[in-house]
């Protein structure tokens, strides 16, 4: 599903200014939700807690308006920001 969404690569100015919007941390943060990691995980990677990850991904997640964190998977490919997007 998500190689479909990369074909496509719909609005991709749209995306790069969406992107903008993000703070560094919440850009890695969506970054690692991408590559499959865990909230946990993620934590573990930045030095955070879970409750910060999940912070993060909240704010991104209203930033971008994305329903869920399939939602930043689908962004992150779709922006460039997922490693081998």
């Amino acid at each position: 599903m998500i190689r479909e969404f990369v074909g496509r690569r719909p609005r991709l100015a749209a995306n790069r200014a969406h992107l903008a919007r993000l703070t560094d941390r919440e850009r890695e943060v969506v970054a690692l939700v991408a590559e499959g990691l865990s909230n946990d995980e993620i934590a573990d990677r930045l030095f955070l807690s879970s409750p910060t990850v999940r912070t993060h991904a909240s704010r991104a997640m209203a930033k971008l308006h994305a329903r869920d964190q399939a939602g930043l998977v689908v962004f992150a490919y779709q922006s460039g920001l997922a490693a081998g997007s």
